[in-house]
């Protein structure tokens, strides 16, 4: 597929010449700023377009190694565009040739700052239960369509900042930088080019232990950083952290899951209802599963999807009234309220009534379900 080509000091310009107001993310193989395009044939300043710039980090600029980028545009330009991923938009070139990646711009941050309380993220409270469902699935669907693409494409670095947020607030997989695609053979067995990629690779916490050499190369070695992962998201806490004994999560959450005391996993910030326990549970087995040392017992993606939206999707209970229910109630507040001496605002309140965290108003005066249904006789 070919790329759109951009000028470089087009770039320049989007990015205010790469300033360090205007990075917003970086990492071993590559710094990422935010770009404000320009339309070149609409001189209307409202007519503009964020992007992400993705350029060599200093080290590998002056180990003159551009390998990492150059194998992330061979990825995405493989692959058509996806909603679960960031998407290629175009290269561009800089004054050495090496190659500098436009990508969507994702304004949201990542799920580590959202899990993490970074001071840059908009949403300053830690995800609600359901939220979290919702991001696992989106990205057990991001890497589902990675590891299903032909050829499978392994990711090698799944893990919470790799996780972006768009403007709706739905997750999307990013760096593709250590991605391997993994070749078919006339013999039918996957063999991969030699080269420096192929060496063991990933972020310590989230890599697999069993991915010691080259020829441990498999769709599974993502499986066990998406379980990294997804205790993660349901503890809140990091997959690495020096402070807590032992420093690792898998390490410190499996022996707790085994004893089947979840609530002592989940991240204790957020309150859970007894009607979540059951797809908490369910959760936590699939990530204590993605994480055996035995790799075939690991499922595939394909299985974890299925059982995330068979079993994960978690909705808040909302308890609905049949219209019979809310005419009679309007006429039995009626009632009351003319026996009222006070004339003040009405509602109809239950408990687990509520939409979006308000209770739903139904008339004037204030009333109970309860209350009303004692008229009833």
């Amino acid at each position: 597929m070919k790329m759109k080509e951009f000028k470089y000091e087009e770039l320049e310009e989007a990015t205010e010449n790469f300033s360090q107001s205007r990075l917003i993310g970086k990492g071993s193989h590559g710094y990422v700023y935010k770009g404000i395009l320009k339309n070149s044939h609409n001189h209307n300043e409202n007519d503009r377009q964020l992007v992400a710039v993705k350029k060599q980090s200093l080290g590998l600029r002056k180990l003159k190694d551009n390998s990492k980028l150059e194998n992330e545009v061979n990825i995405l330009s493989s692959l058509p565009k996806s909603l679960s991923l960031i998407n290629l938009l175009g290269i561009s070139h800089d004054s050495d040739n090496n190659k500098v990646l436009v990508m969507e711009y994702m304004p949201n941050g990542t799920l580590d700052e959202m899990l993490h309380g970074a001071a840059s993220v908009t949403c300053s409270d830690p995800p609600a239960w359901p939220k979290r469902a919702q991001i696992a699935v989106q990205i057990a669907k991001a890497v589902q369509f990675l590891h299903e693409a032909n050829p499978p494409i392994v990711h090698r670095d799944i893990k919470s900042a790799n996780i972006l947020f768009n403007s709706d607030w739905n997750a999307r997989l990013a760096d593709l930088g250590l991605a391997i695609q993994m070749i078919d053979d006339d013999d039918n067995s996957m063999n991969r080019e030699i080269n420096s990629l192929n060496r063991p690779a990933g972020t310590i916490g989230y890599l697999d232990p069993s991915y010691t050499v080259p020829s441990k190369l498999s769709t599974k070695i993502d499986i066990f950083s998406f379980g990294v992962l997804l205790l993660e998201i349901l503890s809140g806490k990091k997959a690495m952290d020096v402070t807590r004994s032992p420093s690792s999560i898998v390490e410190w959450a499996i022996p707790i899951i085994q004893k089947n005391q979840i609530l002592e996993i989940c991240d204790k910030r957020v309150p859970i209802s007894r009607y979540l326990e059951g797809t908490l549970r369910k959760m936590l087995s699939i990530a204590s599963r993605c994480v055996l040392e035995r790799e075939e017992s690991r499922p595939s993606i394909g299985e974890i999807v299925r059982e995330l939206e068979n079993n994960c999707v978690v909705v808040e209970p909302v308890m609905r009234f049949p219209v019979w229910m809310i005419n009679l109630a309007r006429n039995l507040i009626q009632r009351k309220t003319k026996n009222s001496a006070a004339n003040g605002a009405t509602t109809i309140i239950c408990a687990e009534h509520q939409e979006n965290g308000r209770v739903v108003d139904i008339s004037r005066g204030k009333l109970l379900v309860r209350e009303i249904l004692a008229d009833i006789s």
